[in-house]
């Protein structure tokens, strides 16, 4: 019940698809991800995606409102996007800086900051508008609807969602 020489069974055995021959089926990923990875983490892009995802974290979310790590160069140099008017304060919080991000990497990544003035360019996130006071009779009704809840928190969390639903549904109209 030979398919040709013996040597080609025994790779295809062992788990291995002799020379030139793919094997259809489940591969590792993990040899994949390496060999694509690999160029990103060299360049440092592994860094400054560690520092753009957790910047809020690393300086607060008050400074992280007003700038942004553009590139991380490999000699330690971080260019920092920064909002027109907040350049003067970041620029004398630097050493501060330098050292809270490095304090999080857990060695020292960057050396030297760059601020670049501009725009950020991502959006500052809106907060929503406070919800707007129930009438009486809006109260009333709601406070009737939750009459029937014997827990006291979860009463309080209804209460706070039905006032929420009822201010939407007033803003809308």
């Amino acid at each position: 019940m030979s398919r040709g020489n013996a040597g080609s069974e025994n790779s295809t055995l062992a788990g291995k698809a002799p020379e030139g021959e793919r094997r259809p089926g489940l591969r590792a990923l993990g040899g994949a991800v390496s060999r694509i990875a690999a160029p990103i983490v060299a360049r440092g892009g592994g860094t400054l995606a560690r520092l753009k995802a957790d910047w809020p974290a690393i300086i607060g979310a008050e400074s992280a409102a007003a700038t942004w790590p553009d590139a991380l160069s490999r000699d330690g140099v971080l260019k920092l996007r920064v909002a027109s008017e907040r350049a003067l304060e970041i620029q004398h919080r630097a050493p501060s800086v330098i050292e809270r991000i490095n304090l999080f990497l857990g060695r020292d990544a960057v050396l030297r900051i760059v601020l670049v003035q501009g725009p950020l360019p991502m959006p500052s996130p809106r907060r929503p508008a406070p919800p707007l006071p129930l009438s009486g009779d809006e109260a009333r009704a709601l406070d009737g609807q939750l009459a029937a809840v014997s827990d006291p928190e979860l009463r309080a969390a209804l209460a706070r969602l039905g006032h929420s639903v009822v201010a939407m549904g007033r803003r809308r109209r």
